[in-house]
């Protein structure tokens, strides 16, 4: 799923844990994963590596078909920019990259210019 998630698909989550620094992180991606369970850490079946993940509140039901909840995962591909700051992503980001500050439970977060990366303007010359 991409960054264009809406509140309407977040009404459910209670905390959004982050496993890692996000001093050191431009941008995360987000999907809304189907889980078995709406307060553990969810299993991590991607490349690259999960950084956080959202806990959901009791008010959340599973989906009557699958028995599965949707909950949001935060999760960085081999490739970013974390991993190489001179690769594909050295300017701009992938469609579901938001920057992680801007990330609160219901709340989708956006694009910032740090998570986009945009060239910066040259410096004067002296």
């Amino acid at each position: 799923m991409s960054s264009l998630l809406t509140g309407s698909d977040l009404v459910h989550e209670r905390e959004v844990v982050w496993l890692e620094d996000l001093d050191c992180l431009d941008y995360v991606r987000q999907a809304l994963d189907k889980t078995k369970r709406r307060n553990t850490r969810p299993p991590y079946e991607r490349d690259g590596r999960m950084v956080g993940y959202a806990l959901l509140g009791e008010g959340a039901v599973p989906d009557p078909d699958s028995g599965l909840y949707r909950r949001r995962v935060f999760f960085l591909l081999p490739h970013d920019r974390d991993s190489l700051p001179g690769g594909l992503y050295r300017e701009g980001a992938p469609g579901e990259a938001v920057d992680p500050r801007t990330v609160a439970p219901r709340e989708p977060g956006a694009k910032t210019p740090r998570s986009q990366h945009a060239p910066l303007a040259a410096a004067p010359t002296p």
